[in-house]
């Protein structure tokens, strides 16, 4: 399905597109592998944490004191990928290139993940996810590191949000996120610093898969 980015094409009803075969295939197929990938996780994440990684000197962690701050970064999250979430379903399109985009973060994370092995930073205090644990398994995850998947999953909202003041929000949020992470000693310097990178340049291809808004791809 092509479509042109005018004022209202994020306005077409789910009736409308789901009438496309297009948009019903890659519908479809997206949430089939992104199912897919989430249950592979458990087993992807208990592999790396059983190898040998290599701890980094971060001069940034190195000045900061470890803090629990669990609290405050789960509710900034959970708030803007909510958020996210909710405008997105508002529009089949944008709940398409949403659902790329997430199936993509998290393929791309398995692959830098196992091409940069990392053990955690001196002086980490645990995460733990209320909402994935189930995806991480009952094992402790640590180990997990290039690049955050935190940060760079706020920073999709970022980039998936149209209105001005919310697209604001998710983009402080992300940089205050990503300054939690290094208090709690949960990832270094670059896995937050690369993290709007990647998913930068993951927005950009899952655009072109889904075909949303050719023009700007």
């Amino acid at each position: 399905m092509i479509v042109k980015e005018t004022d209202t094409v994020l306005d077409i009803p789910w009736s409308a597109a789901w009438a496309s075969i297009t948009f019903r295939t890659k519908f479809l197929l997206g949430s089939l592998l992104f199912t897919v990938l989430l249950l592979c996780f458990p087993y992807f994440f208990a592999l790396i944490q059983k190898r040998q990684g290599i701890v980094l000197h971060d001069w940034l962690l190195y000045y900061l004191p470890s803090i629990d701050v669990s609290a405050y970064i789960f509710t900034l999250i959970y708030i803007t990928v909510l958020v996210g979430i909710y405008r997105a379903a508002q529009s089949p399109l944008l709940f398409l290139l949403f659902l790329w985009s997430c199936l993509l973060l998290s393929l791309s994370r398995i692959v830098t993940i196992s091409l940069v092995p990392l053990d955690p930073p001196i002086g980490l205090v645990q995460l733990v996810d209320p909402i994935l644990f189930p995806f991480y398994g009952r094992n402790e995850i640590t180990k997990d590191l290039f690049y955050s998947g935190h940060t760079g999953s706020v920073f999709l909202v970022y980039l998936i949000l149209q209105k001005k003041r919310e697209k604001i929000f998710a983009l402080i949020a992300t940089l205050v996120v990503g300054m939690l992470l290094l208090l709690q000693h949960i990832h270094y310097m670059i896995d937050v610093l690369f993290a709007p990178l990647f998913v930068y340049i993951i927005f950009i291809l899952a655009k072109r898969i889904t075909n949303v808004f050719p023009e700007n791809s």
